[in-house]
C-alpha cells in the first residue's frame, strides 16, 4: 500500500492542490517532507520480506525446502549496511530479532536441512556456514535413506515368511494326494551333451566366474553412492519435483526420500485459499447445494487451468 502511494504521490499532489479538491475545505491533510521520506525508507527496508512472501505464497513448489534458504538470505538482507538511516536500522532490528527467534529447534533445523538437500536447486547448501555442518547433514540424509532400505528388505522378509507355510501346506496336500498308476513307462531322460571342447580345452578359467562377480553392496553404500552422484549433478533451476521424477531410476533411495520431505508445504496459503473459495461457491444464494456438489465445484475451480505437463 505505501509502495503503491509512493508511485502515485505526484498525481495524489497535483490533485490535492487543484481548486475543486480544496474548495469548502480550509486544511486538507496531506504528508510532509518527512513522511515521504520514512514511508520510501520502510518500503525498502520491507522489499526483501514482500518478495519472500511473494514467492512462498505461490501456487506452484512452496515446498518446505525453500525455508531454510530464504530465512538464511533475510537474514543476511536485515544486517546493518552503511548509509542506513535511523528509520530502516530500526525496522531491520526488529525483523532480525524477530526471525531469530524462529526455527531454532533441533528438530526443525534438522527436517528444513533435509528437504532443502534434496531439492536440486539448493543440494550445496550455499546457507550453511561451515563444511562440518554440511558433511553432518548428507550424513544424515544417507543414513536416513539407508533406512528404507532395511525397511523395504525387512517388509519382503516377512512377507516370505509368512508365504513359506502356505507354500508347505500346498506342497504336503499335493503330496497326500492319490497317484493313479496307469502303468505308463517314465519319459527317457535327455542325453548328455558332449563338453564343449573350448571348456575341455580352458578349463577352470573358462567356467569359473565367481571370482568376477560384485559383492553385494549394503544399503548404506548404496545411499552414499547415490549421495556422491547426486552432488555432482549439474545444478538445476527447474522444478525439483518434475527432477526427481525424470532421476527416479538413476537414485531410487533418495527419490523415495525426497518424496517423503519435498510433499509438505512450506506455508498454508494454499489451503487458505481453498476455504476462500469454498466461501466464494457457497453464498447466501446458493446455501441449498449439497456438499457433494460443493465438494466438485471447488475441485473445478482450482483444477480450472491444468498446466501441461
Amino acid at each position: 500500500m505505501v509502495e503503491r502511494f509512493l508511485e502515485q504521490q505526484p498525481a495524489v499532489c497535483a490533485t490535492m492542490l487543484s481548486p475543486e479538491v480544496r474548495r469548502g475545505e480550509s486544511d486538507l491533510c496531506t504528508l510532509n517532507e518527512t513522511d515521504v521520506s520514512n514511508a520510501e525508507d520502510a518500503v525498502s527496508a520491507l522489499k526483501p520480506m514482500k518478495d519472500a512472501t511473494m514467492l512462498m505464497s505461490e501456487e506452484r513448489n512452496p515446498t518446505v525446502s525453500l525455508i531454510a534458504p530464504i530465512n538464511a538470505q533475510l537474514l543476511q538482507s536485515m544486517t546493518d549496511t552503511m548509509g542506513d538511516t535511523p528509520m530502516i536500522h530500526e525496522i531491520k532490528n526488529s525483523i532480525r530479532t524477530d526471525l531469530q527467534k524462529r526455527y531454532s529447534s533441533e528438530a526443525e533445523k534438522k527436517i528444513l536441512h533435509t528437504a532443502s538437500a534434496l531439492d536440486p536447486r539448493f543440494k550445496g547448501l550455499p546457507f550453511i556456514l561451515t563444511d562440518e555442518e554440511r558433511l553432518e547433514i548428507f550424513k544424515g540424509v544417507t543414513e536416513e535413506a539407508a533406512s528404507l532400505e532395511i525397511t523395504s528388505d525387512e517388509s519382503e522378509r516377512t512377507q516370505e515368511d509368512h508365504q513359506v507355510p502356505r507354500r508347505k501346506q500346498t506342497l504336503e496336500e499335493e503330496d497326500s494326494s492319490p497317484i493313479e498308476d496307469n502303468h505308463s513307462e517314465s519319459p527317457p531322460s535327455p542325453p548328455k551333451k558332449a563338453r564343449s571342447l573350448l571348456v575341455s580345452l580352458l578349463g577352470q578359467s573358462f567356467t569359473d566366474t565367481e571370482g568376477t562377480i560384485e559383492p553385494k553392496k549394503t544399503p548404506y553404500a548404496k545411499a552414499e553412492e547415490e549421495m556422491e552422484n547426486y552432488c555432482k549433478a549439474p545444478p538445476l533451476t527447474e522444478d525439483p519435483l518434475n527432477w526427481w521424477r525424470e532421476h527416479e531410476v538413476i537414485f531410487p533411495l533418495l527419490s523415495r526420500l525426497s518424496k517423503q520431505y519435498l510433499c509438505i508445504p512450506g506455508t498454508s496459503v494454499s489451503a487458505e485459499r481453498v476455504f476462500s473459495t469454498a466461501g466464494d461457491v457457497v453464498t447466501a444464494k446458493r446455501s441449498a447445494l449439497k456438499p457433494d456438489h460443493v465438494d466438485q465445484l471447488v475441485f473445478l475451480q482450482k483444477n480450472l487451468h491444468v498446466p501441461k505437463c
